[in-house]
């Protein structure tokens, strides 16, 4: 049996829909037991940290696939949240482990993220073997989760999967991609015309498939793997797509980059220009390689997909 975590999440709820749609016998964790997936077993632990039990939930599992954590917030935010991060993204996920490989667990994913290798690419893409050096609280939980899983997965004998997804899209998306396609359905023209970076993303599709593929592939275990659609585009050309997907004008102002970094700087939006401006991308040569995976769905589909259930929603206003 697998066991999912975070299944009540963007990326949990589509993983345990794929699960039930291959006939897979599966058990999700997640906060609310209510309205969820008809053939799900669906139980709950309550907050996840340094002290939850798991016992009831890990019975006759054998794989999980831990999804659960605190997400990343704008760095603001995370000030008042530097415990919180620690608590639930370090501690939660190795007293997690712990208590799996215990109760004899064979394989544990863990779902980090792409954050872990850095921040900014400079012509060469992230891999593997890249560690940041950055104080970010949310990265730095990551990184330390990471660490922890290691050290127990060595103990104790237990398979150890550990996936790093850049910014993950798809049909119900929320944050900032949700935002710019809401942007651009109002027609809001947007400052965004002359970006000349790289950014690497993963749809859901792409990642959910990477994800059953590590449930058994022997060659996935104990092995870390970064993941994208395997194609690298800017922010610029990003939003044609997407303006393309939702059969609107792309209304895209080619205002120069440095100036758009210097207004954010100024309004103490660094973040956010990083997010739009900089170059991340990440090589997947090792899960080519190893795994022989290769992303199904291509990014003109994946936009496709998350622009029709964005206008299926009814979440544009009238």
């Amino acid at each position: 049996m697998i066991l999912v975590t975070g299944a009540s999440g963007f990326i949990g709820r589509a993983l345990c829909a794929e699960l039930s749609d291959k006939n897979r016998t599966f058990r999700a964790v997640a906060r609310s037991i209510t309205h969820f997936h008809p053939t799900a077993e669906v139980v709950s632990v309550g907050d996840i940290g340094s002290t939850t039990e798991w016992g009831g939930a890990l019975v006759g599992v054998d794989t999980v696939v831990h999804l659960a954590g605190l997400a990343h917030v704008p760095s603001k935010l995370q000030r008042d949240n530097l415990g919180d991060y620690w608590e639930v993204n370090a501690l939660g996920a190795a007293r997690f482990a712990k208590q799996a490989a215990l109760k004899g667990l064979r394989r544990f994913i863990y779902l980090s993220t792409a954050k872990v290798c850095g921040d900014i690419t400079q012509n060469i893409p992230f891999d593997e073997k890249d560690m940041s050096d950055s104080k970010d609280p949310y990265t730095v939980s990551k990184q330390e989760a990471e660490k922890l899983l290691r050290g127990i997965a060595k103990e104790t004998g237990m398979e150890l999967v550990i996936i790093r997804p850049p910014l993950v899209y798809g049909p119900g998306v929320k944050a900032n991609f949700h935002n710019l396609m809401r942007w651009l359905c109002k027609g809001i023209p947007l400052p965004l015309g002359s970006i000349h970076n790289l950014r690497s993303l993963v749809s859901l599709d792409n990642l959910l498939d990477f994800i059953c593929l590590c449930l058994s592939h022997p060659m996935a275990a104990n092995q870390t793997f970064v993941v994208s659609d395997g194609e690298d585009i800017s922010t610029t050309e990003l939003l044609r797509r997407m303006a393309q997907a939702l059969r609107v004008p792309a209304r895209l102002v080619p205002v120069p980059q440095g100036l758009l970094e210097l207004g954010a700087g100024v309004m103490g939006r660094e973040d956010l220009s990083q997010r739009l401006c900089a170059s991340f991308q990440v090589d997947i040569s090792k899960a080519r390689n190893l795994l022989g995976w290769r992303p199904p769905v291509a990014m003109e589909d994946a936009l496709r997909r998350s622009a029709e259930y964005y206008l299926s929603s009814a979440q544009i206003p009238s």
